[in-house]
């Protein structure tokens, strides 16, 4: 007798089966391939909302430093101005006070040589007195001489030089030529022959020119 042998393959697979194994499989894959389950979805909400905090913060440090850099830089133009009007003003005392010494001091420029003229002026008076009782017209030019040396001597020191003019050649920065005359001399052409009037410099700066006269 014949035993009937179960074929494995033989035999239609349960509807309900395959469809419980497919279910299985779905959830396994969906596992394993990070389909977004409950927890995963709370999770990912909690890490979007300390990103979101977290880019607040920043959000407000960054503003907070922004202000402060204003404030800062509002301070130093401040600081700034306040320096400008102190200078303003410190300028403009000194350009008043400078004003006023200079003023002054045209004022007063010419007193040290006033005050050292008055000794020559004395000797003036006192020399006049004498020529109205004086006999003896020698005494008389020494005393004339004397004060004119004294006078000269004040001159030279206060840089008064008498410019040197007869037999020197003509120097137009030095010397104004008033005529010409036919020169004396051969070697006198071009040269000054007579001053009419004697010139002076200051600390080597003319104060008056010499007038001469010129040889041809």
């Amino acid at each position: 007798m014949t035993k009937k042998t179960g074929n494995f393959f033989s035999k239609k697979p349960n509807k309900n089966n395959v469809e419980t194994v497919e279910e299985s499989m779905n959830q396994e894959e969906k596992q394993e391939t990070g389909t977004i389950a409950p927890e995963t979805e709370n999770l990912s909400e909690s890490q979007a909302q300390q990103t979101d905090e977290i880019a607040g913060e920043s959000d407000n440090s960054a503003e907070l430093q922004g202000k402060n850099k204003e404030d800062e830089y509002q301070a130093q133009i401040k600081d700034a101005q306040d320096k400008y009007i102190r200078l303003m003003a410190e300028f403009d005392n000194f350009r008043k006070r400078t004003l006023k010494e200079r003023m002054e001091l045209l004022k007063s420029a010419g007193d040290d040589l006033l005050v050292n003229l008055l000794p020559v002026k004395d000797d003036f008076e006192r020399g006049l007195q004498v020529m109205t009782d004086a006999s003896d017209l020698e005494s008389v030019k020494q005393g004339v001489q004397l004060i004119y040396n004294k006078f000269s001597e004040f001159l030279t020191q206060r840089g008064v030089k008498e410019i040197e003019a007869v037999n020197q050649d003509f120097n137009v920065d030095l010397h104004e030529a008033i005529t010409k005359i036919p020169a004396p001399e051969e070697k006198l052409k071009g040269k000054v022959v007579d001053v009419i009037q004697k010139g002076y410099t200051l600390n080597d700066k003319v104060i008056r020119y010499a007038k001469v006269v010129i040889g041809e």
